[in-house]
């Protein structure tokens, strides 16, 4: 596996046309299965009409390892799924899934032609997204005083943190995610960590 690891972080859509056959590639941000085929299925109702919705994703896990899942949609075997899967692993992008839509044009373009076409689709979609390193985030819950809670919302705008949850009592009960290497910093700094 790579050392570094990147991501996206916006849907983006590239067109690709061979022998009257047009192949939209849409690549899109996704933390779990669910969201990848949540935004599959997005995708299938913009394009009623298609032929195939082929596609490929590369999750990475809460325990660290990455899950890769493909689909050829109809199309033989081979020749759509994992030539979306490639590029996805060669430019090491996770949490994303990568759709191509079909719309087949009459004229066959034999395996090898399928396979340099779904791959094509799939990398000019990558080509047009905003591609980042991806950091890996801790979820922290702290309960902590009233005048901390200006200092740490600051603090977490700061690092690209985001506030999940708060509850308020005589304390405030703060749940929020920020990149895990900033972690034991932010901890130390409020008193009453609680999880």
């Amino acid at each position: 596996m790579a050392s570094k690891l990147f991501t996206i972080t916006t849907s983006v859509q590239a067109e690709y046309e061979i022998k009257k056959s047009r192949f939209i590639g849409a690549i899109m941000p996704c933390n779990n299965e669910q969201e990848a085929l949540h935004q599959l299925g997005l995708l299938a109702r913009q394009h009623p009409n298609a032929n195939h919705l082929a596609f490929a994703w590369r999750i990475r896990q809460p325990e660290g390892f990455i899950t890769e899942r493909f689909h050829d949609a109809g199309e033989p075997s081979g020749t759509a799924g994992r030539p979306i899967l490639a590029p996805l692993e060669g430019e090491s992008l996770i949490n994303t899934v990568v759709g191509v839509v079909r719309y087949f044009g009459g004229i066959k373009l034999g395996t090898g032609g399928l396979t340099r076409a779904y791959a094509t689709a799939a990398k000019e979609a990558m080509a047009a997204a905003t591609i980042i390193p991806w950091v890996e985030m801790a979820e922290v819950t702290l309960e902590i005083d009233y005048p901390q809670l200006q200092m740490l919302e600051y603090q977490l705008k700061q690092v690209h943190g985001q506030v999940i949850d708060q509850q308020f009592t005589d304390k405030v009960t703060i749940t929020f995610t920020l990149p895990a290497k900033l972690r034991d910093d932010i901890v130390k700094q409020f008193s009453g960590f609680s999880g």
